[in-house]
């Protein structure tokens, strides 16, 4: 919201998420408090993933709430808000901020669900980034050191997280997940035309498209395991930042065209599917593909935006 002009939208976000976090602030003590002893939080002493607009506790026994990616991502996003508008943050936010960096830079090493909700029992490589880019921007907010946290996770994943020259979707695993994309853009642990991500794309154009949109990883059956919008759109933003802006464009027109008549964008389209099997049990149990996906709707403004930067 802040890239499309927005920055009121955002603003509002940012409070609403500092508020949450802070009547949280004894869930974050238990939990670096357990951290600290060597053990991973309980059920009750963890920040939620999902919380109703008004603050209280997303319920649900269908989905997880250990995700960690998520809280690193509001970090970086607190950043970027700053750089953007210009604004000073208000000390509410930033003490919110500094609750959710000592929660990550505590318990950022024990595996939890990942960005999709899945493997519960790994750590992965997209998680590490979004923490890793959360702490580097809580410490230029803050002045907060986190120098010695930054420089483990950096070193878990060019020790475990690489392999055959390219990021790995999870630490000891050889495959990819498009969401590495996200090493170099927006997270800048690498630099867009750096080897191992360049490895990582090609890897990600090699294993993970098949027709013009991208999937998530070689293994994925949700709905079949279709073309994401949102990983189309992302891809787009990295050959954007890239300068391979036919490339970057070319993928636009691919999200453009997935559209409904009401201009709203799913999650993703049925398309060049990994497991065919899988896609009519999962219509029988959840319906229809959601559509519209504000995540789809965010990178298509991102990639459309990037691109008229560079226009």
């Amino acid at each position: 919201m802040d890239i499309a002009g927005h920055a009121d939208s955002a603003s509002r976000f940012h409070a609403w998420a500092a508020s949450t976090i802070h009547a949280r602030a004894d869930v974050v003590a238990r939990a670096v408090a357990a951290a600290g002893q060597g053990n991973p939080p309980s059920a009750h002493d963890i920040l939620h993933t999902r919380y109703t607009l008004d603050g209280r506790d997303g319920r649900s026994e269908e989905w997880p709430n250990f995700q960690l990616d998520g809280f690193g991502t509001w970090l970086w996003s607190l950043e970027e808000h700053a750089r953007l508008t210009g604004n000073i943050l208000p000390e509410d936010w930033l003490s919110a901020a500094g609750l959710v960096a000592e929660y990550l830079a505590s318990l950022w090493h024990f595996p939890c669900f990942d960005c999709w909700e899945e493997f519960p029992d790994q750590v992965h490589t997209y998680t590490l980034a979004s923490i890793y880019a959360g702490l580097r921007a809580h410490r230029s907010l803050s002045g907060v050191s986190h120098t010695a946290v930054l420089d483990e996770i950096r070193q878990r994943i060019d020790n475990s997280a690489i392999w055959d020259g390219h990021f790995a979707k999870a630490l000891g695993r050889a495959d990819v997940d498009a969401s590495l994309l996200s090493l170099s853009t927006p997270y800048r642990l690498v630099a867009p035309e750096s080897p191992v991500m360049l490895a990582t794309v090609a890897a990600i154009e090699r294993d993970l498209r098949r027709g013009g949109g991208v999937h998530r990883y070689p293994g994925d059956t949700y709905y079949g395991g279709g073309e994401w919008v949102l990983l189309t759109a992302w891809l787009g933003w990295y050959y954007a930042e890239a300068g391979q802006r036919e490339k970057a464009a070319a993928l636009l027109d691919w999200v453009e065209a997935q559209a409904d008549e009401d201009g709203n964008l799913p999650e993703q389209t049925p398309a060049t599917l990994n497991a065919p099997g899988y896609y009519q049990p999962w219509r029988q149990r959840w319906g229809e593909i959601a559509r519209p996906l504000l995540w789809s709707h965010a990178k298509y403004l991102i990639l459309k935006t990037a691109l008229e930067a560079e226009g």
